[in-house]
């Protein structure tokens, strides 16, 4: 048996004017791609596994994934698809860990596309895919593939468990012990990020019915949230079913009937931003933690800049102290705080350097003065659970004190996975009274236990809950909750 593996993951927001191109995948090629997901806790990991355990010849011409930001650039495109498709010849099943809401300049169906040439150059062959929860699931997606499954969690903390229920269902395929076909059931709603957390609410109700659903003919059953922020014709959820036919269609109609009963329940409804504010301020007067602030409307993790100083502000302004902020990608102003070295004072335009064009936000930097405290290489491994072990790197990075706040500014975009943000400049967040994070939920498993309360801050940036910012064209409508139904 010879088995191509490979994994190409992205989530593009449409809105983002953060770029995309090839570098931004980091790519690894054949060994190097091999090496890089072996023993790890990817979907990739689990199908290297899997192969290895049936004493398949593997073949892995690429791994590639980049931080969600705008459309992938075509060249890029192009490039990592013709890796996969160029090494389907010869081989007698495909594995792909893809992410499922990837936009590119010349594709608005990143994934789909890509499974129909597989199929057309390697007819017959079985197809398992395996998804994040967040796929933005298509016609094409459905057509061309044999088996799919997707993430059961939010934060996705099943990555390699995905990746080991897609690849037994193939094996399966393989050695005739079924003969399962992919089945779907896709909604009008376009449901907001903050309300996809499977550990409550209306998203866990989904994931135990689509649990539930997984037995007897039908052997998964996924629900995918979308990825809304993709201005393409259904940046939607759906229920996505594997296993015979009937049944599996069947058991997708049930979970969509439950999920659309209760579409309310994934509609987030902002709050103002000073109100967040005014209510952290309230609830930190008796905290003996930190009170934790998250910026979900600049989170990297979704498209972000990272550089919206809006939080900051309203924090400022309304008096906060002993805030630690982190991290605020300003590559400028990290060249100029180094340039004036550790222990000086400097006075700095910082963020909003990057406009918000499609949303037609155009802000000017912020002035500050501080003093440079710590300059650092910002890298720090990740303690888990998310990419346990992994090593991460913020680029050059400098812990800068204003007094009412010590802001963690850095060359690169990044999800705080970890203390180690903070860490790596020599700060304990465990110290600080505010921790004002550019996050949504990746965040919160490490985040939330050293904690008093959390409160969640939509800022006007490109990943907001709030949808009136967003200038959608393509979405089929009605559609809800951009529509009333």
């Amino acid at each position: 048996m010879k088995f191509l593996i490979a994994r190409l993951n992205h989530e593009t927001n449409t809105f983002s004017p953060v770029a995309t191109p090839l570098a931004a995948f980091e790519p690894t090629y054949d060994g190097d791609a091999y090496r890089a997901n072996f023993g790890l806790k990817t979907a990739m990991s689990a199908f290297i596994d899997l192969a290895e355990s049936m004493g398949a010849q593997i073949v892995t011409p690429v791994s590639a994934s980049a931080n969600p930001s705008g459309p992938v650039d075509a060249a890029a495109y192009d490039a990592l698809c013709a890796r996969i498709v160029n090494a389907a010849a010869g081989c007698d099943a495909i594995l792909l860990d893809l992410h499922g809401a990837m936009v590119a300049q010349n594709s608005d169906d990143g994934e789909g596309d890509l499974l129909a040439r597989l199929r057309a150059a390697a007819p017959g062959v079985p197809i398992g895919v395996a998804l994040d929860l967040h796929a933005n699931v298509t016609p094409k997606m459905v057509a061309n593939a044999d088996v799919m499954v997707g993430f059961k969690t939010y934060p996705h903390v099943d990555m390699y468990e995905t990746g080991a229920h897609a690849g037994r269902l193939l094996r399966e395929l393989i050695e005739g012990k079924s003969k399962p076909v992919v089945r779907w059931h896709p909604l009008p709603l376009m449901a907001h990020t903050l309300q996809s957390a499977t550990g409550s609410g209306a998203m866990q109700r989904a994931v135990q019915a689509a649990r539930a659903e997984e037995r007897g003919g039908v052997t998964a059953v996924s629900v995918f949230a979308g990825f809304s922020l993709s201005d393409i014709p259904a940046p939607c959820m759906c229920v996505v079913t594997t296993g015979e036919p009937e049944a599996a269609q069947a058991a997708a109609d049930r979970v969509a009937a439950q999920i659309w009963s209760e579409r309310e329940q994934f509609a987030y409804r902002s709050e103002p931003l000073a109100d967040s504010i005014a209510r952290a301020k309230a609830l930190a007067a008796d905290a003996t933690k930190p009170v934790l602030l998250l910026d979900h409307g600049d989170n990297c993790m979704s498209g972000g800049t990272c550089d919206t100083m809006d939080a900051l502000q309203e924090a400022l302004a309304q008096g906060l102290t002993g805030i630690a902020v982190g991290p605020l990608c300003d590559p400028q102003a990290v060249a100029e705080l180094i340039a004036a070295g550790e222990g000086a004072t400097a006075t700095i335009a910082l963020g909003n350097k990057i406009p918000l064009t499609q949303l037609g936000i155009t802000k000017p930097p912020v002035t500050l003065s501080g003093t440079v405290r710590v300059i650092s290489n910002g890298s720090y491994t990740i303690t888990g659970p998310t990419y346990t072990g992994m090593r991460s790197h913020m680029g050059r990075t400098v812990l800068f004190d204003i007094g009412a706040a010590q802001i963690v500014v850095t060359e690169k975009t990044q999800e705080p996975w970890d203390l180690g943000v903070f860490e790596c400049t020599g700060l304990d967040p465990r110290t600080a009274r505010f921790l004002l994070l550019k996050s949504r939920m990746y965040c919160r498993p490490v985040f939330v236990p050293i904690a008093s309360h959390l409160i969640e801050c939509d800022s006007r940036g490109v990943t907001s809950s709030d949808y009136s910012l967003f200038p959608f064209t393509r979405p089929v409508r009605p559609v809800f909750p951009l529509d009333a139904g």
